[in-house]
């Protein structure tokens, strides 16, 4: 791919780095790069201050522009982005060429890439092959969906190195029939998720299969447990399967519940595909003590115990964050709805939570379909999290555990999962200040 003297447009800056790294690479590159978001420039305020020295084109903030997808060579385009934007449909008339953040990486990246996808575990499944990859005496680059885009490292990526990357659906839609696929796909399990952006199910599943359709004959794949029977996924993809280990082979783990468990065989099976030993991995494994923000145990007051668990976005994740704690649960849930199987949610709530406070767009839902399961339910919905937290901590004693583990997305309320999980943290240590 080449950008020298092209007209590229960046759609979409957002928070996340993928679209400053973008607009970095590019101009360096040699590309004219327009960059635009509906954003206004106070919203992008971090993002922007990124990327302060670098020559752009133009810049249109608050909205976009026809033209600069009517006569771009190429548009960038950030992964929140729904594929029927009208800006989009116009860049497709032109014969504009669609590419992403990601595409751009792995077209440039000399380094053996293993991706990660599936609906639950791929951040923590990305996280974990890495430690055993670091253990094992690699040098290894983690980045992707996780939270980091790996294009400002590319000048330091050597072709002996590892480069594992968590991908989302979004970001494996936008990739290009003819980019080569990862050396090592992963794809952890499957359930319906994002049906607000995708449309439906169907959709949804092609997308997270394209990370094994792009690959080649003589790459491998591992398939989640939920997955290895599934003519669907086994026979999608070209690459050679790698089995899981047996469980009981795996070392005891510092992050709790099945789910890791599940996570860390499919990083395990990685790591046996690539030659690593079974010394290494244990020794990974062991090390690992889990990711910001998934199933984190952040503090104690008062003798309650504090997790945060706020990259929860589907009740899947809420149903196995509760069903790894072993002691009485107050669970904090709710945010918006993306048309997702809340009643799963609700029924693991009553069964297996001491109560609930729900906040946010899905809260009155939430409730209703809690005490449908149980109608002596301990449940509440509230507006905010503040609420929600002040509701748990009342009605807790010493030796329970308050869980936010939404189950939801967070933009009905906050920027992103990030900034909701920051504001919870932020309110527990508050609370926990005010007990000194």
């Amino acid at each position: 791919m080449e950008f020298a003297g092209k007209r590229v447009t960046v759609m979409g800056l957002g928070h996340f780095g993928g679209g400053a790294a973008a607009v970095r690479w590019l101009a360096t590159q040699g590309a004219r790069v327009t960059l635009t978001d509906s954003a206004p420039a106070e919203m992008l305020a971090d993002s922007l201050e990124g990327i302060a020295d670098v020559p752009l084109a133009a810049v249109h903030l608050g909205g976009h522009v026809p033209e600069d997808f009517r006569q771009a060579d190429g548009v960038v385009v950030n992964p929140a982005v729904r594929p029927d934007h009208p800006m989009l449909e116009i860049a497709r008339q032109s014969g504009t060429r669609l590419t992403s953040e990601l595409e751009l990486f792995l077209w440039a990246c000399p380094a053996r890439t293993i991706g990660v996808t599936g609906s639950n575990g791929k951040s923590t499944t990305s996280a974990m092959i890495a430690a055993i990859l670091e253990a094992a005496g690699r040098t290894v680059w983690l980045g992707g969906n996780i939270g980091r885009s790996l294009l400002d490292d590319l000048p330091r990526i050597q072709s002996n190195h590892d480069v594992v990357l968590e991908i989302s659906s979004f970001q494996l839609h936008y990739l290009s029939d003819e980019l080569p696929g990862p050396h090592v796909a992963v794809v952890t399990n499957f359930t319906p998720n994002h049906l607000d952006w995708h449309g439906n199910e169907e959709h949804y599943r092609a997308s997270k299969q394209r990370i094994l359709r792009l690959q080649s004959s003589g790459d491998v794949a591992v398939l989640g447990q939920t997955l290895i029977n599934d003519g669907n996924w086994v026979q999608c993809g070209p690459a050679d399967q790698i089995s899981l280990p047996d469980p009981a082979d795996l070392p005891t783990l510092r992050v709790p519940g099945s789910h890791n468990r599940e996570n860390a065989q499919c990083a395990a099976a990685v790591a046996l595909g690539l030659g690593i030993s079974s010394e290494a991995i244990r020794r990974g494994l062991a090390s690992f003590s889990g990711l910001p923000g998934r199933l984190k145990h952040m503090a104690d007051v008062a003798g309650r115990a504090f997790f945060n668990d706020t990259t929860s976005t589907t009740p899947e994740s809420t149903v196995a964050a509760l069903a790894a704690l072993d002691r009485p649960v107050w669970l904090l849930a709710g945010g918006r709805n993306k048309g997702l199987d809340l009643p799963a949610m609700a029924e693991a709530a009553a069964q297996h939570a001491c109560g609930a406070a729900f906040f946010g767009q899905s809260a009155p839902l939430l409730q209703q379909l809690t005490q449908t399961h149980d109608p002596d339910a301990r449940c509440t919905a509230v507006e905010t999290l503040d609420e929600a937290l002040a509701w748990c901590w009342t009605h807790s004693q010493p030796g329970d555990a308050i869980l936010l583990s939404p189950g939801c997305a967070s933009t009905d309320q906050y920027r992103n999962y990030k900034h909701r999980g920051a504001a919870f943290e932020a309110k527990v240590h508050t609370l926990k200040s005010n007990q000194t």
